[in-house]
């Protein structure tokens, strides 16, 4: 915004001089103030636009390649810009007064009110049409107090002094240096309203009022005018500052909301998947909305350690059991620790209950879509929640030679349709359903320690895949019947299990 207040300075600039131009006798002197000022003022804004000048004209200006450092040097460092501002602002304070100063004279007034002009070079020139010069060099005067203030985004108290310096030099030149000026114009003016009989007596004392002392009115023009500007520059830092703050605080906001989001979004991805997490994140999910999605091919597996239910006690030495809710705790822990793992990044954990881990995998694709390629990445997701299940045994064993224990897991998978869903707004909760995770959870309860118990279907996709079954045979299984099942051999891959704890 530096190189706009610039542009705006100048501008006033070239309307101070057009309008000296049009009144003034002395266009050599005149145009020479000028020149040399505004070479001062075009070297500044020259400054100011010099990247914009760089990429304009490449081609030409390819040596200049410190012209972007020097435009953003402008624009960063107020040491730079300030000086700046400082020249910028007294070249239009010199200009609207710089020619008055040559007209001098050489007696005050004749008796009749006719002043006698010479110029600075002595030679003696009569210009009574001067004097009228004198009312734009007012208005010149307040166009360059106007400069002072178009420079928004300097302090206000750099400002006060720029307007007081300007209004005291002009004070200085008014009342004092070309008082005698002043005061052939208002008698002139006197003399001229005397001679004016046709019109109303009333207009014409109050009109002698104001010209009596046209110095005097001139001054009071140029501090009214102060005073206007330096409210105006007062309520704009007050503006800034609380735009400043404003600001501040938003962005201290927008940063808490953030960290809240993200916050929430971590703690909602704790409960929900991440793909279900999306879904309510930012939006208000009223009692009546239902999230479900039905998925054609789901692997869930059931892991659980029976002994533990034999393990927990409640006496003075384990605290009333809370030892070896600690322990579970970390067996826990340990198995959402390989969930991290960007191996097993398709598992997506349930549900605890108790010592029984619940875990799916497939959810996070999209649902109701079947070709070869979706067939191909849903066995492939069967082989992994096998892998998955095989690291948690060796996870299990590892806990087992730190904490002396002899913990066994035993696990059932199973694979097919399930509808996930999410139960509650406030408190939601993720959960599958449907006989493939009945069938899963059976296949957990009625296995073998140590083993993963898969069924039929399940065990061919598995031998498909490079797995090695062994048959267990037909089993009652509660609400199906006799189910054929069978165990995955995991004696060559229990070591790579244990290797990832």
């Amino acid at each position: 915004m530096f190189k706009h207040y610039i542009s705006c300075a100048t501008f006033i600039f070239f309307c101070i001089f057009v309008v000296q131009m049009f009144v003034t006798k002395d266009s050599k002197m005149l145009g020479m103030s000028f020149g040399v000022l505004a070479c001062v003022l075009l070297l500044t804004l020259g400054i100011c636009f010099a990247g914009h000048l760089q990429r304009l004209f490449p081609d030409k200006l390819s040596s200049c390649q410190w012209l972007p450092a020097v435009s953003e040097a402008v624009v960063k460092r107020p040491c730079v810009r300030l000086p700046l501002v400082t020249i910028t602002t007294a070249v239009i304070i010199i200009l609207a007064v710089f020619n008055l100063c040559f007209i001098q004279t050489k007696s005050p007034c004749d008796i009749n009110g006719n002043p006698d002009l010479i110029r600075s070079d002595n030679s003696s020139e009569q210009h009574p049409g001067s004097l009228f010069y004198l009312p734009y060099s007012v208005f010149s005067c307040i166009l360059a107090l106007i400069a002072c203030g178009v420079f928004l985004r300097v302090s206000f108290e750099l400002k006060v002094v720029f307007l007081t310096l300007a209004s005291t030099a002009y004070y200085i030149i008014i009342l004092s240096a070309k008082a005698g000026l002043f005061s052939c114009y208002g008698r002139m003016l006197y003399n001229q309203l005397n001679e004016n009989r046709t019109e109303d007596s009333g207009t014409i004392l109050r009109a002698l009022g104001l010209v009596k002392h046209p110095e005097v009115m001139s001054c009071i023009y140029i501090t009214l005018f102060l005073v206007t500007m330096l409210i105006i520059s007062q309520q704009n830092e007050s503006c800034f500052r609380q735009d400043f703050l404003l600001k501040n605080k938003n962005r201290t906001e927008q940063d808490e909301i953030e960290t809240r989001e993200n916050l929430n979004r971590l703690l909602l991805e704790n409960v929900l998947p991440a793909h279900v997490a999306a879904l309510f994140v930012g939006e208000n999910k009223k009692n009546e909305d239902l999230y479900y999605k039905s998925y054609d091919c789901v692997c869930v597996m059931f892991a659980s350690v029976p002994d533990f239910k034999e393990f927990y006690t409640e006496c003075d030495i384990n605290k009333e059991g809370l030892e070896c809710l600690r322990l579970l705790n970390e067996i826990i822990a340990d198995f959402d620790e390989l969930l991290s793992k960007p191996k097993f990044s398709g598992v997506e954990k349930i549900k605890t209950i108790g010592s029984t881990y619940m875990a799916a995998a497939g959810l996070s694709g999209t649902p109701g879509q079947e070709n070869n390629q979706d067939r191909d990445r849903q066995q492939a997701q069967i082989g992994n929640m096998v892998e998955f299940a095989i690291a948690l045994i060796g996870k299990l064993d590892g806990i087992n030679r730190h904490s002396f224990n002899s913990f066994r897991l035993r696990v059932g998978i199973n694979h097919g349709p399930v509808i996930a869903g999410v139960i509650g707004a406030r408190k939601p909760q993720y959960d599958i359903w449907g006989n493939t995770v009945n069938v899963a959870s059976r296949m957990e309860s009625t296995g073998e320690l140590g083993k993963i118990q898969v069924t039929e279907e399940t065990s061919d996709v598995l031998q498909k895949l490079g797995y090695s079954c062994e048959c267990r045979g037909l089993i009652n299984v509660k609400g199906k019947g006799e189910l054929t099942t069978f165990f995955v051999c995991t004696d060559m891959s229990k070591q790579q299990g244990m290797g990832l704890s």
